[in-house]
Protein backbone atom coordinates (compact mmCIF):
# COMPACT_ATOMS: atom_id res chain seq x y z
CA UNK A 1 0.00 0.00 0.00
CA UNK A 2 1.37 3.23 -0.50
CA UNK A 3 2.90 4.37 2.14
CA UNK A 4 1.09 7.93 1.91
CA UNK A 5 -2.57 6.60 1.69
CA UNK A 6 -1.48 4.39 4.75
CA UNK A 7 -0.78 7.51 6.50
CA UNK A 8 -3.93 8.92 5.67
CA UNK A 9 -5.91 6.38 6.10
CA UNK A 10 -4.24 6.00 9.90
CA UNK A 11 -5.18 9.11 10.12
CA UNK A 12 -8.60 9.32 9.00
CA UNK A 13 -9.30 6.36 11.82
CA UNK A 14 -7.66 8.18 14.43
CA UNK A 15 -9.04 11.21 13.12
CA UNK A 16 -12.99 9.37 14.75
CA UNK A 17 -11.58 9.60 17.55
CA UNK A 18 -9.87 12.87 17.91
CA UNK A 19 -11.80 14.97 15.51
CA UNK A 20 -15.30 13.62 15.55
CA UNK A 21 -14.72 13.35 19.64
CA UNK A 22 -12.95 16.56 20.34
CA UNK A 23 -15.57 18.80 18.35
CA UNK A 24 -17.99 17.13 20.14
CA UNK A 25 -16.04 18.26 23.61
CA UNK A 26 -16.23 21.43 21.45
CA UNK A 27 -19.87 21.61 21.94
CA UNK A 28 -19.36 21.98 25.34
CA UNK A 29 -17.34 25.53 25.04
CA UNK A 30 -21.32 27.27 24.07
CA UNK A 31 -22.52 25.08 26.84
CA UNK A 32 -20.04 26.42 29.63
CA UNK A 33 -20.00 30.17 28.29
CA UNK A 34 -23.87 30.29 28.67
CA UNK A 35 -23.87 28.39 32.00
CA UNK A 36 -21.13 29.98 33.69
CA UNK A 37 -19.99 33.12 34.03
CA UNK A 38 -16.35 34.33 32.23
CA UNK A 39 -14.47 34.34 35.81
CA UNK A 40 -15.88 30.68 36.78
CA UNK A 41 -15.10 29.68 33.17
CA UNK A 42 -11.78 31.58 33.93
CA UNK A 43 -11.24 28.56 36.67
CA UNK A 44 -11.76 26.04 34.38
CA UNK A 45 -9.49 27.60 32.03
CA UNK A 46 -6.83 28.26 34.63
CA UNK A 47 -6.62 24.77 36.48
CA UNK A 48 -6.99 22.64 33.15
CA UNK A 49 -3.45 24.75 32.03
CA UNK A 50 -1.99 23.02 35.49
CA UNK A 51 -3.11 19.71 34.09
CA UNK A 52 -1.20 19.78 30.60
CA UNK A 53 1.84 20.06 32.90
CA UNK A 54 1.71 17.42 35.39
CA UNK A 55 0.39 14.93 32.69
CA UNK A 56 3.42 15.65 31.12
CA UNK A 57 5.49 15.25 34.00
CA UNK A 58 3.68 11.66 34.65
CA UNK A 59 3.94 10.14 31.69
CA UNK A 60 7.76 11.47 31.03
CA UNK A 61 8.16 10.84 27.88
CA UNK A 62 8.14 6.97 27.80
CA UNK A 63 5.32 6.79 24.66
CA UNK A 64 7.75 7.84 22.81
CA UNK A 65 10.23 5.90 24.23
CA UNK A 66 7.86 2.62 23.73
CA UNK A 67 7.44 3.23 20.10
CA UNK A 68 11.15 3.43 19.37
CA UNK A 69 12.10 0.31 21.96
CA UNK A 70 9.62 -1.41 20.04
CA UNK A 71 10.87 -1.15 17.00
CA UNK A 72 14.49 -1.75 18.61
CA UNK A 73 13.67 -4.82 21.02
CA UNK A 74 12.63 -8.31 19.72
CA UNK A 75 10.26 -8.58 22.66
CA UNK A 76 7.53 -6.09 22.04
CA UNK A 77 5.42 -7.12 25.32
CA UNK A 78 8.87 -6.34 27.67
CA UNK A 79 9.16 -3.14 26.22
CA UNK A 80 5.17 -2.62 26.99
CA UNK A 81 5.00 -4.42 30.49
CA UNK A 82 8.39 -2.27 32.19
CA UNK A 83 6.59 0.94 30.80
CA UNK A 84 3.58 0.28 31.95
CA UNK A 85 4.87 -0.82 35.97
CA UNK A 86 6.85 2.11 35.60
CA UNK A 87 3.73 4.20 35.40
CA UNK A 88 1.71 2.61 37.72
CA UNK A 89 3.94 2.65 40.57
CA UNK A 90 4.71 7.01 39.51
CA UNK A 91 0.70 7.30 39.37
CA UNK A 92 0.51 5.65 42.71
CA UNK A 93 2.78 8.05 44.38
CA UNK A 94 2.28 11.08 43.01
CA UNK A 95 -1.63 10.89 43.75
CA UNK A 96 -0.98 9.64 46.82
CA UNK A 97 1.02 12.87 47.78
CA UNK A 98 -1.82 15.17 46.07
CA UNK A 99 -4.46 14.16 48.11
CA UNK A 100 -2.20 14.18 50.92
CA UNK A 101 -1.07 17.59 50.73
CA UNK A 102 -4.54 18.80 48.82
CA UNK A 103 -4.85 21.83 51.76
CA UNK A 104 -1.87 23.96 51.34
CA UNK A 105 -1.77 22.90 47.68
CA UNK A 106 -5.34 24.18 47.07
CA UNK A 107 -4.39 27.73 48.97
CA UNK A 108 -1.62 28.10 46.70
CA UNK A 109 -3.72 27.88 44.07
CA UNK A 110 -6.10 30.10 45.86
CA UNK A 111 -9.03 27.86 46.28
CA UNK A 112 -8.98 27.32 49.86
CA UNK A 113 -12.46 26.62 49.64
CA UNK A 114 -12.40 23.68 46.77
CA UNK A 115 -9.29 21.22 48.18
CA UNK A 116 -11.42 18.70 46.27
CA UNK A 117 -10.41 20.08 42.75
CA UNK A 118 -7.03 18.80 43.95
CA UNK A 119 -8.02 15.52 44.34
CA UNK A 120 -10.21 14.99 41.78
CA UNK A 121 -7.41 16.25 39.15
CA UNK A 122 -5.37 14.29 40.91
CA UNK A 123 -7.20 10.98 39.94
CA UNK A 124 -7.63 12.32 36.43
CA UNK A 125 -3.93 13.06 35.78
CA UNK A 126 -2.83 9.42 37.27
CA UNK A 127 -5.70 7.43 35.59
CA UNK A 128 -4.64 9.66 32.26
CA UNK A 129 -0.98 8.40 32.58
CA UNK A 130 -1.77 4.97 33.34
CA UNK A 131 -3.67 4.38 30.21
CA UNK A 132 -1.69 6.58 28.12
CA UNK A 133 0.59 3.55 27.70
CA UNK A 134 -1.83 1.23 26.97
CA UNK A 135 -3.53 4.23 23.84
CA UNK A 136 0.48 3.91 22.32
CA UNK A 137 0.26 0.23 22.10
CA UNK A 138 -2.58 -0.28 20.16
CA UNK A 139 -0.91 2.92 18.30
CA UNK A 140 1.88 0.54 17.86
CA UNK A 141 0.11 -2.19 16.57
CA UNK A 142 -1.85 -0.36 14.10
CA UNK A 143 -5.52 -0.88 16.06
CA UNK A 144 -6.55 2.48 15.03
CA UNK A 145 -10.41 1.36 15.46
CA UNK A 146 -10.02 0.24 19.01
CA UNK A 147 -8.25 3.20 19.84
CA UNK A 148 -10.78 5.56 18.57
CA UNK A 149 -13.97 3.07 19.98
CA UNK A 150 -11.93 3.80 23.58
CA UNK A 151 -11.49 7.34 23.41
CA UNK A 152 -15.15 8.20 21.43
CA UNK A 153 -16.53 6.25 24.71
CA UNK A 154 -14.15 8.48 27.00
CA UNK A 155 -15.81 11.57 25.30
CA UNK A 156 -19.20 10.50 24.73
CA UNK A 157 -19.53 10.12 28.59
CA UNK A 158 -17.59 13.22 29.66
CA UNK A 159 -20.58 15.07 27.45
CA UNK A 160 -23.39 13.02 28.64
CA UNK A 161 -22.38 13.75 32.55
CA UNK A 162 -21.72 17.21 31.11
CA UNK A 163 -25.23 18.09 29.83
CA UNK A 164 -26.57 15.81 32.67
CA UNK A 165 -25.36 17.92 35.76
CA UNK A 166 -24.92 21.01 33.81
CA UNK A 167 -28.76 21.54 31.96
CA UNK A 168 -30.76 18.34 33.13
CA UNK A 169 -30.16 18.37 36.73
CA UNK A 170 -31.38 22.45 37.48
CA UNK A 171 -34.05 21.44 35.25
CA UNK A 172 -35.60 18.65 36.65
CA UNK A 173 -34.89 20.23 40.29
CA UNK A 174 -36.62 23.48 38.58
CA UNK A 175 -39.79 21.43 37.35
CA UNK A 176 -40.44 19.07 40.16
CA UNK A 177 -39.78 16.07 37.34
CA UNK A 178 -40.36 12.60 38.17
CA UNK A 179 -36.78 12.03 38.52
CA UNK A 180 -36.29 15.21 41.15
CA UNK A 181 -35.61 12.43 44.13
CA UNK A 182 -32.86 11.04 41.90
CA UNK A 183 -31.24 13.86 41.32
CA UNK A 184 -31.60 15.27 44.71
CA UNK A 185 -29.36 12.10 45.73
CA UNK A 186 -26.58 12.82 43.08
CA UNK A 187 -26.93 16.77 42.33
CA UNK A 188 -25.74 19.53 44.45
CA UNK A 189 -26.19 23.57 42.89
CA UNK A 190 -23.27 24.04 45.56
CA UNK A 191 -20.59 22.00 43.17
CA UNK A 192 -20.84 24.60 40.07
CA UNK A 193 -18.14 24.35 37.82
CA UNK A 194 -16.32 21.20 39.68
CA UNK A 195 -19.32 18.94 37.66
CA UNK A 196 -16.89 19.57 34.74
CA UNK A 197 -13.94 18.09 37.04
CA UNK A 198 -16.12 15.04 37.99
CA UNK A 199 -17.63 14.17 34.53
CA UNK A 200 -13.65 13.88 33.27
CA UNK A 201 -12.71 11.81 36.25
CA UNK A 202 -15.23 9.32 35.55
CA UNK A 203 -14.70 9.36 32.03
CA UNK A 204 -10.72 8.71 32.70
CA UNK A 205 -12.22 6.08 35.39
CA UNK A 206 -14.30 3.76 32.54
CA UNK A 207 -11.11 4.36 30.11
CA UNK A 208 -8.99 2.54 32.23
CA UNK A 209 -11.62 -0.28 32.89
CA UNK A 210 -11.73 -0.62 28.51
CA UNK A 211 -7.91 -0.69 28.07
CA UNK A 212 -7.65 -3.54 30.93
CA UNK A 213 -7.80 -5.82 27.91
CA UNK A 214 -4.17 -4.50 26.99
CA UNK A 215 -3.14 -4.31 30.57
CA UNK A 216 -4.20 -7.91 31.69
CA UNK A 217 -2.54 -9.39 28.80
CA UNK A 218 0.98 -7.80 29.72
CA UNK A 219 3.87 -10.44 30.54
CA UNK A 220 3.53 -8.18 33.98
CA UNK A 221 7.73 -8.52 33.94
CA UNK A 222 9.74 -5.61 34.87
CA UNK A 223 13.71 -5.17 33.35
CA UNK A 224 15.34 -2.59 34.81
CA UNK A 225 18.48 -2.25 32.48
CA UNK A 226 15.85 -2.10 29.58
CA UNK A 227 13.69 0.39 31.63
CA UNK A 228 17.39 2.89 32.51
CA UNK A 229 17.72 2.60 28.58
CA UNK A 230 14.01 4.03 27.85
CA UNK A 231 14.93 6.47 30.54
CA UNK A 232 17.86 7.57 29.20
CA UNK A 233 15.92 8.01 25.99
CA UNK A 234 12.98 9.61 27.51
CA UNK A 235 14.12 12.11 29.80
CA UNK A 236 15.06 14.71 27.29
CA UNK A 237 11.94 14.11 25.85
CA UNK A 238 10.40 14.96 29.12
CA UNK A 239 11.86 18.39 29.53
CA UNK A 240 10.96 19.09 25.55
CA UNK A 241 7.59 17.94 26.47
CA UNK A 242 7.49 20.35 29.76
CA UNK A 243 9.07 23.49 27.78
CA UNK A 244 6.62 22.69 24.71
CA UNK A 245 3.77 22.65 27.72
CA UNK A 246 4.94 25.42 28.63
CA UNK A 247 4.93 27.47 25.10
CA UNK A 248 1.27 26.07 24.85
CA UNK A 249 -0.48 26.82 28.78
CA UNK A 250 1.78 29.07 30.88
CA UNK A 251 -0.20 32.24 28.80
CA UNK A 252 -3.64 31.17 30.96
CA UNK A 253 -1.79 30.83 34.47
CA UNK A 254 0.98 33.71 33.65
CA UNK A 255 -2.40 35.81 33.01
CA UNK A 256 -3.51 35.70 36.29
CA UNK A 257 -0.11 37.31 37.98
CA UNK A 258 1.28 39.79 35.50
CA UNK A 259 -2.37 41.63 33.99
CA UNK A 260 -3.00 44.75 36.09
CA UNK A 261 -5.16 44.78 39.72
CA UNK A 262 -7.66 46.81 37.69
CA UNK A 263 -9.43 44.19 35.63
CA UNK A 264 -10.86 41.19 36.14
CA UNK A 265 -8.41 38.97 35.62
CA UNK A 266 -10.17 35.28 35.77
CA UNK A 267 -12.95 36.53 33.39
CA UNK A 268 -10.22 38.10 31.39
CA UNK A 269 -8.59 34.38 31.51
CA UNK A 270 -12.09 33.29 30.64
CA UNK A 271 -12.59 35.46 27.77
CA UNK A 272 -8.83 33.94 26.44
CA UNK A 273 -9.59 30.25 27.08
CA UNK A 274 -13.07 30.40 25.25
CA UNK A 275 -11.42 32.59 21.79
CA UNK A 276 -8.00 30.36 22.08
CA UNK A 277 -10.99 27.36 21.45
CA UNK A 278 -11.84 28.53 18.43
CA UNK A 279 -8.36 27.83 17.18
CA UNK A 280 -9.03 24.23 18.36
CA UNK A 281 -10.02 22.94 14.90
CA UNK A 282 -6.31 23.35 14.10
CA UNK A 283 -4.80 22.19 17.03
CA UNK A 284 -7.30 19.00 16.04
CA UNK A 285 -5.92 18.54 13.60
CA UNK A 286 -2.17 18.58 14.33
CA UNK A 287 -3.23 16.14 17.43
CA UNK A 288 -4.53 14.09 15.27
CA UNK A 289 -1.80 13.88 12.26
CA UNK A 290 0.88 13.22 15.36
CA UNK A 291 -1.36 10.41 16.44
CA UNK A 292 -0.75 8.60 13.15
CA UNK A 293 2.27 10.42 11.83
CA UNK A 294 4.90 9.26 15.00
CA UNK A 295 4.66 5.70 14.42
CA UNK A 296 4.56 5.79 11.09
CA UNK A 297 7.67 7.81 10.29
CA UNK A 298 9.35 5.47 12.66
CA UNK A 299 8.59 2.35 10.55
CA UNK A 300 9.32 4.28 7.29
CA UNK A 301 13.08 4.63 8.82
CA UNK A 302 14.45 1.62 6.93
CA UNK A 303 12.78 2.41 3.37
CA UNK A 304 14.86 3.29 0.59
CA UNK A 305 13.02 6.44 -0.07
CA UNK A 306 11.83 7.33 3.10
CA UNK A 307 13.36 10.92 3.07
CA UNK A 308 11.19 11.42 0.26
CA UNK A 309 8.41 10.44 1.81
CA UNK A 310 8.95 12.27 5.05
CA UNK A 311 9.21 15.42 2.56
CA UNK A 312 6.09 15.02 0.83
CA UNK A 313 3.98 14.58 4.16
CA UNK A 314 5.02 17.69 5.49
CA UNK A 315 3.85 19.89 1.88
CA UNK A 316 0.74 17.65 1.97
CA UNK A 317 0.37 18.52 6.04
CA UNK A 318 1.02 22.30 5.38
CA UNK A 319 -1.72 22.04 2.38
CA UNK A 320 -4.40 21.03 4.79
CA UNK A 321 -3.13 23.23 7.78
CA UNK A 322 -3.46 26.10 5.49
CA UNK A 323 -6.94 25.61 3.78
CA UNK A 324 -8.10 25.19 7.61
CA UNK A 325 -6.50 28.48 8.63
CA UNK A 326 -8.30 30.03 5.44
CA UNK A 327 -11.66 28.26 6.21
CA UNK A 328 -11.62 29.41 9.98
CA UNK A 329 -10.97 33.03 9.15
CA UNK A 330 -13.19 33.55 5.89
CA UNK A 331 -16.44 32.19 8.18
CA UNK A 332 -15.11 33.62 11.51
CA UNK A 333 -18.57 35.64 11.78
CA UNK A 334 -20.07 32.17 12.04
CA UNK A 335 -17.24 30.04 13.89
CA UNK A 336 -17.71 32.64 17.14
CA UNK A 337 -20.81 32.22 17.33
CA UNK A 338 -19.92 29.28 19.23
CA UNK A 339 -19.08 31.36 22.39
CA UNK A 340 -21.93 32.68 24.67
CA UNK A 341 -22.50 36.46 23.59
CA UNK A 342 -21.21 37.54 27.22
CA UNK A 343 -17.98 36.39 25.93
CA UNK A 344 -17.43 38.01 22.71
CA UNK A 345 -14.55 41.05 23.21
CA UNK A 346 -12.83 42.36 19.97
CA UNK A 347 -9.49 41.72 21.39
CA UNK A 348 -10.60 38.33 21.43
CA UNK A 349 -11.42 37.85 17.54
CA UNK A 350 -8.16 40.03 17.05
CA UNK A 351 -6.16 36.88 18.48
CA UNK A 352 -7.98 33.94 16.63
CA UNK A 353 -5.70 34.48 13.44
CA UNK A 354 -2.51 34.82 15.10
CA UNK A 355 -3.33 31.57 17.45
CA UNK A 356 -4.36 29.31 13.72
CA UNK A 357 -0.90 30.91 12.50
CA UNK A 358 1.09 30.09 15.31
CA UNK A 359 -0.57 26.43 15.95
CA UNK A 360 0.17 25.85 11.41
CA UNK A 361 3.80 26.39 12.47
CA UNK A 362 3.86 24.12 15.42
CA UNK A 363 2.52 21.35 12.99
CA UNK A 364 5.48 22.12 10.72
CA UNK A 365 7.62 21.99 13.87
CA UNK A 366 6.29 18.46 14.68
CA UNK A 367 7.39 17.37 10.87
CA UNK A 368 10.51 18.79 11.08
CA UNK A 369 11.54 16.90 14.99
CA UNK A 370 11.33 13.45 13.43
CA UNK A 371 15.55 14.03 12.83
CA UNK A 372 16.23 14.41 16.38
CA UNK A 373 13.74 11.07 16.95
CA UNK A 374 15.49 9.11 14.54
CA UNK A 375 18.94 9.57 15.09
CA UNK A 376 18.09 9.15 18.79
CA UNK A 377 19.69 13.27 19.37
CA UNK A 378 16.45 13.55 21.81
CA UNK A 379 19.10 15.80 23.76
CA UNK A 380 18.12 18.91 21.00
CA UNK A 381 14.21 18.33 20.80
CA UNK A 382 14.73 19.30 24.88
CA UNK A 383 17.04 22.23 23.73
CA UNK A 384 14.49 23.08 21.08
CA UNK A 385 11.90 23.32 23.25
CA UNK A 386 13.84 24.99 26.49
CA UNK A 387 14.48 28.11 23.09
CA UNK A 388 11.19 28.27 22.68
CA UNK A 389 9.87 28.10 26.37
CA UNK A 390 12.32 31.21 26.77
CA UNK A 391 10.64 33.46 24.29
CA UNK A 392 7.25 32.47 25.65
CA UNK A 393 8.41 33.02 28.76
CA UNK A 394 10.17 36.49 28.18
CA UNK A 395 7.36 38.07 25.48
CA UNK A 396 4.43 36.95 27.92
CA UNK A 397 5.95 38.88 30.82
CA UNK A 398 6.68 41.93 28.70
CA UNK A 399 3.74 41.77 26.27
CA UNK A 400 1.29 40.87 29.13
CA UNK A 401 1.37 44.17 31.18
CA UNK A 402 1.09 46.35 27.96
CA UNK A 403 -1.38 44.43 25.90
CA UNK A 404 -2.89 41.91 27.82
CA UNK A 405 -4.09 38.61 26.34
CA UNK A 406 -3.10 39.69 22.95
CA UNK A 407 0.58 39.51 24.14
CA UNK A 408 0.28 36.36 24.84
CA UNK A 409 -1.14 35.35 21.39
CA UNK A 410 1.88 36.76 19.87
CA UNK A 411 4.16 35.18 22.21
CA UNK A 412 2.76 32.10 20.64
CA UNK A 413 3.00 32.90 17.31
CA UNK A 414 6.87 34.10 18.04
CA UNK A 415 7.74 30.99 20.10
CA UNK A 416 6.48 28.19 17.65
CA UNK A 417 8.37 29.96 14.22
CA UNK A 418 11.51 30.08 16.14
CA UNK A 419 11.11 26.53 17.14
CA UNK A 420 10.32 25.61 13.40
CA UNK A 421 13.12 27.80 11.97
CA UNK A 422 15.69 26.30 14.94
CA UNK A 423 14.53 22.77 13.98
CA UNK A 424 15.07 23.03 10.24
CA UNK A 425 18.70 24.65 10.22
CA UNK A 426 19.78 22.25 12.70
CA UNK A 427 18.06 19.08 11.37
CA UNK A 428 19.74 19.97 8.06
CA UNK A 429 23.10 19.15 9.39
CA UNK A 430 21.92 16.13 11.53
CA UNK A 431 19.41 14.31 9.21
CA UNK A 432 18.70 16.46 5.78
CA UNK A 433 15.33 16.08 4.00
CA UNK A 434 15.01 17.69 0.71
CA UNK A 435 11.60 19.27 2.11
CA UNK A 436 9.63 21.37 -0.83
CA UNK A 437 9.72 24.89 1.51
CA UNK A 438 9.08 27.30 -1.67
CA UNK A 439 6.30 25.15 -2.33
CA UNK A 440 5.13 24.97 1.78
CA UNK A 441 5.65 28.91 2.25
CA UNK A 442 3.95 29.48 -1.15
CA UNK A 443 0.98 27.98 0.16
CA UNK A 444 0.93 29.29 3.83
CA UNK A 445 0.82 33.20 2.01
CA UNK A 446 -1.05 32.37 -0.28
CA UNK A 447 -3.66 31.40 2.40
CA UNK A 448 -3.10 34.24 4.54
CA UNK A 449 -2.62 36.62 1.56
CA UNK A 450 -6.68 35.30 0.37
CA UNK A 451 -7.76 36.10 4.29
CA UNK A 452 -6.45 39.41 4.61
CA UNK A 453 -8.17 40.59 0.93
CA UNK A 454 -10.92 39.09 2.29
CA UNK A 455 -10.73 41.38 5.51
CA UNK A 456 -9.80 44.39 3.83
CA UNK A 457 -12.77 44.66 1.56
CA UNK A 458 -14.91 43.11 4.10
CA UNK A 459 -16.46 40.74 1.69
CA UNK A 460 -19.90 38.68 2.08
CA UNK A 461 -19.95 34.99 3.00
CA UNK A 462 -20.49 34.24 -0.70
CA UNK A 463 -17.05 36.00 -1.88
CA UNK A 464 -15.09 34.23 0.46
CA UNK A 465 -16.56 30.82 -0.76
CA UNK A 466 -15.00 32.32 -3.87
CA UNK A 467 -11.45 32.62 -2.10
CA UNK A 468 -12.01 29.13 -0.29
CA UNK A 469 -12.33 27.88 -4.12
CA UNK A 470 -9.45 29.80 -4.96
CA UNK A 471 -7.08 28.58 -3.03
CA UNK A 472 -8.32 24.69 -3.75
CA UNK A 473 -7.98 25.33 -7.17
CA UNK A 474 -4.34 26.85 -6.87
CA UNK A 475 -2.99 24.09 -5.10
CA UNK A 476 -4.53 21.58 -7.25
CA UNK A 477 -3.03 23.52 -10.64
CA UNK A 478 0.91 23.08 -8.55
CA UNK A 479 0.57 20.03 -7.55
CA UNK A 480 -0.66 18.88 -11.03
CA UNK A 481 2.15 21.12 -12.90
CA UNK A 482 4.91 20.02 -10.25
CA UNK A 483 3.80 16.49 -11.54
CA UNK A 484 4.49 17.38 -14.90
CA UNK A 485 8.02 18.87 -14.22
CA UNK A 486 9.24 16.12 -11.83
CA UNK A 487 8.08 12.86 -12.69
CA UNK A 488 11.09 10.78 -11.03
CA UNK A 489 11.73 10.08 -7.29
CA UNK A 490 15.52 10.23 -7.69
CA UNK A 491 15.50 13.71 -7.75
CA UNK A 492 14.50 13.83 -4.03
CA UNK A 493 17.33 12.12 -3.10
Amino acid sequence: MNPLKQLAGQTAIYGLSSIVGRLLNYLLVPLYTRYFIPAEYGVVTELYAYVAFLVIILTYGLETAFFRFSQKQYDKKLVYSTSLISLIISSIVFVGLMIFYQLPISNWLEYPNHPEYVMWFALIIGLDAISSISFAKLREQRQAARFALVRLVNIFINIGLNLFFIIYCPYAVENGLPTTGFVNSVYDPAVGIGYIFIANLIASGVTILMLFPEMIKSSWKFNTMLWKKMMWYALPLLVAGLAGMTNETIDRILLKHLLPDTVDKMAVIGVYGAFYKISIIMILFIQTFRFAAEPFFFSQEKQHNSRKIYADVLKYFTILASLIFLAVMLYLDVVKQFIGSSFHHEKGIEIVPILLMANLFLGIYYNLSIWYKLTEKTGYGAMLAIFGAIITLGLNILLIPKIGFVGSAWATLACYFSMMLASLLIGRKHYPIPYDFKRVFTYIILSFGLYKISAYFDTSMLINTVYLFVFIVAVIILEKSKKEVISEPELFD
